[in-house]
């Protein structure tokens, strides 16, 4: 194997996974592919990786590249070693993985996540890892959402986009598998995000149960989604047994109105009125 400038050839059994890697490897065809591709040609594009206070090096960037590497025999591959802080390294690690052509929902949310909190402890600085302009201080309040806007115009995305898939790292993660396997969409995910830890696990039951989870639904439990909430009142939401909210309509004429409002009080002012005129005679009793 030839060596890559600058880089070291440093031992399999020495690289040890980035702490909280959001990125799954799988031996999937691709990864038959690649190691066909490091038998015939070795490691060409060297990992990243940074010392290990405790001995060894943390890999950065290259787990797919380690893991076929291991797969096709090898004892060692390249590797850059640098000195990086912990929030450089983790922009690092995102920027080389979430480009990829598939990435699973619980993946991008994790990894957007961990970005924008290396982002928040830089000082929402940006130009460590890509040439955009340095940003706002995150004591501004439109930190978060100046944020999101920056990290999406790294990874072509929007701002909401961006931070529809963090919300999903509140989801339960039997409810985010549920995700990642395309049985719950992320639009409707993003939704169940909301719902508290105990109506996450009705929901999840019922899932599980074989039924189909319709957005109806969905927003009727985040509209009743209180801490007097049973799950009684849960399941009959789920199940379909709510009644459905009756509407009372009154009917006034012009002719009745117009003797207690002139013509130019706008409809919506006179609701508001006879609203208010009701509520004071309800408060007397």
């Amino acid at each position: 194997m030839p060596t890559i400038e600058g880089a070291s050839d440093i031992p399999l059994d020495q690289l040890h996974e980035f702490k909280g890697h959001p990125f799954h490897v799988v031996d999937d065809e691709a990864m038959d592919e690649l190691v066909e591709s490091i038998k015939a040609k070795g490691v060409l594009s060297p990992a990243i990786a940074r010392k290990r206070p405790e001995g060894g090096f943390e890999l950065i960037s290259g787990h797919r590249r380690t893991h076929a590497a291991r797969r096709a025999g090898l004892d060692k591959i390249p590797v850059f070693v640098k000195d990086y802080s912990d929030d450089e390294a983790v922009c690092i690690m995102v920027d080389s993985n979430i480009q990829r052509e598939r990435i699973l929902p619980s993946e991008k949310a994790f990894a957007l996540k961990m970005k924008m909190d290396a982002m928040r402890h830089q000082g929402f600085r940006s130009d460590l890892t890509s040439d955009q302009n340095e940003l706002r201080s995150t004591s501004d309040q439109n930190g978060p959402k100046l944020m999101s806007n920056q990290i999406g115009m790294m990874y072509g995305m929007s701002s909401s986009q961006v931070k529809r898939y963090i919300r999903l790292i509140h989801l339960l993660p039997e409810l985010l598998s549920l995700v990642d396997q395309e049985k719950i969409k992320v639009t409707n995910a993003v939704e169940i995000s909301f719902l508290s830890v105990d109506v996450q696990k009705q929901v999840l039951a019922y899932i599980k149960n074989g039924h189909s989870l319709t957005k109806n639904k969905i927003m009727q439990l985040r509209n009743c989604d209180t801490d007097t909430t049973d799950s009684a009142e849960v399941d009959k939401i789920l199940h379909g047994q709510t009644k459905p909210v009756e509407i009372r309509q009154i009917v006034l004429t012009n002719r009745e109105l117009g003797k207690y409002f002139p013509n130019q009080v706008t409809e919506k002012e006179i609701k508001r009125q006879i609203i208010h005129l009701l509520d004071e005679w309800k408060a007397r009793g």
